[in-house]
């Protein structure tokens, strides 16, 4: 009996041990750099032969702190910046920086599409064709940095103005 008892309270505690250690793999967050922790779905660029064109895809923050896209930057143009999609004054649609960088709450995502927010390549260095590929590096809040590759596609929408200097 005695040895019924133990073995009972030894695979008890055994299954405790183990549903904690599981539980602890799923539910606590990624730890460590934004750049270790955060990441892009669906990268993709828009086609152009000159002048600009943007980088979309959905950013997700796996970590377990808040934190900023406080710039982009790649070989294929000249500037790269953080841009929104904004209404103006007379109703139109433009495009401008985004002040102080992109926030990312820890265990979210930020959607970069047409129409929206965005990584702005302005001045490219050589043309964008479908088939081609693009290397951005995103640098966070915390000064860590990210690279991705996404691949250029054709695309004819949202042609929105860029508005220089903000509104």
């Amino acid at each position: 009996m005695k040895t019924s008892i133990r073995f009972s309270a030894l695979l008890a505690a055994s299954f405790l041990l183990l549903t904690g250690c599981a539980a602890a793999g799923t539910d606590e967050p990624a730890a460590g750099t934004a750049g270790q922790t955060v990441t892009i779905e669906d990268a993709w660029a828009k086609a152009a032969d000159d002048g600009m064109t943007a980088v979309f895809g959905t950013l997700v923050n796996k970590g377990g702190d808040d934190t900023t896209v406080v710039s982009a930057q790649t070989e294929a143009a000249e500037m790269t910046e953080l841009h929104e999609t904004v209404q103006n004054d007379a109703g139109e649609m433009t495009m401008r920086p985004i002040e102080g960088g992109l926030p990312l709450a820890h265990d979210a995502k930020a959607v970069l599409e047409p129409g929206g927010d965005h990584i702005m390549l302005m001045g490219l260095t050589a043309p964008l064709k479908a088939g081609d590929e693009v290397t951005v590096t995103l640098t966070f809040s915390d000064d860590s940095t990210y690279e991705f590759t996404a691949p250029v596609k054709d695309y004819s929408g949202a042609n929105e103005n860029y508005e220089e200097g903000g509104e």
